[in-house]
């Protein structure tokens, strides 16, 4: 009856003695891709414009999204968390995921739909400016921005956009 006659062994083997698998993850966790993550912050404010930040080390496209890189280890919610309040000394709330991409080789960006629970602070030496911008009148960005801010605009219109992802 049993149509797993090898699984249920092993199975049984694994959890009997979890460190096989511990052992197992680390050979198989060496030979897996490597990626860096990005995320990146969508705050839109009461009148429904969008923070941007103008950033000082982006000499293409300098306004886009606040954000930044995950530490090691850390959870990406608390990364965009973390990046608002050290570049813009701003404490939000993280909502959602609103979009995902593979935006560069071995690079994976995470936008997160935030509120903003204080004001704008001073901007740490990574910032030139921020502005808030209208949704249609906004300046030359990343695509990836742009698909982010589409997103959540399309969410609080009662139109969720997850085919995007």
């Amino acid at each position: 009856d049993d149509d797993k006659p090898v699984t249920r062994p092993i199975s049984h083997l694994l959890r009997t003695f979890p460190v096989i698998m511990r052992l197992a993850y680390r050979v198989i966790s060496r030979a897996q891709a490597r990626y860096s993550v990005g995320v990146a912050a969508v705050i839109l404010n009461d009148d429904g414009r969008v923070l941007l930040v103008e950033h000082a080390y982006h000499p293409r496209l300098p306004w886009g999204l606040p954000g930044g890189w995950l530490d090691s280890d850390e959870e990406p919610a608390a990364a965009i968390a973390r990046e608002l309040r050290e570049e813009l000394q701003l404490q939000a709330r993280v909502i959602r995921v609103v979009y995902a991409a593979k935006t560069v080789p071995n690079h994976i960006d995470l936008a997160f739909q935030c509120e903003a629970l204080s004001q704008v602070g001073e901007l740490n030496h990574e910032l030139l400016d921020y502005r808030w911008f209208a949704l249609d009148q906004l300046p030359d960005i990343k695509v990836f921005h742009r698909r982010s801010i589409e997103a959540v605009a399309g969410c609080m219109r009662g139109r969720e956009e997850w085919d995007q992802v």
